[in-house]
């Protein structure tokens, strides 16, 4: 199993950014997947959330209205559309891949990509 996080770089505050996780070895209308963040000398961060069959989705407050997690079943990945960039959410985000009963924390899920920088800054 594989999850390959991509799509991440340096923008300028009120940007946008879309992040991709692919996956190989699963398929990921079977799985929740969520995405987190990791910021320099700060701990995991649940970013959002999508159950399987997308019938729930979840936003930490902090992202919650700029970004949109979506899910391509055709193409077996899921997507980050993070819209209004700030610098406060310039970090690692790294996508995740399991079943959590609570999805913000990241010792639920089975799998996870390697990561993918994102940088917000003038």
């Amino acid at each position: 199993v594989q999850l390959q996080a991509s799509g991440g770089g340096l923008v300028q505050p009120g940007g946008s950014l879309r992040l991709s996780c692919a996956a190989s070895g699963l398929t990921v209308d079977y799985y929740a997947i969520g995405w987190f963040r990791q910021a320099p000398g700060k701990g995991r961060e649940g970013v959002a959330y999508v159950s399987t069959n997308d019938e729930v989705k979840m936003y930490a407050n902090s992202v919650k209205g700029r970004f949109t997690i979506s899910r391509d079943g055709a193409k077996n990945t899921v997507f980050l559309q993070m819209d209004s960039l700030k610098p406060e959410d310039t970090a690692v985000y790294y996508c995740a891949a399991g079943f959590p009963t609570t999805w913000a924390i990241g010792a639920e899920y089975d799998y996870w990509g390697q990561g993918t920088q994102v940088t917000v800054s003038s």
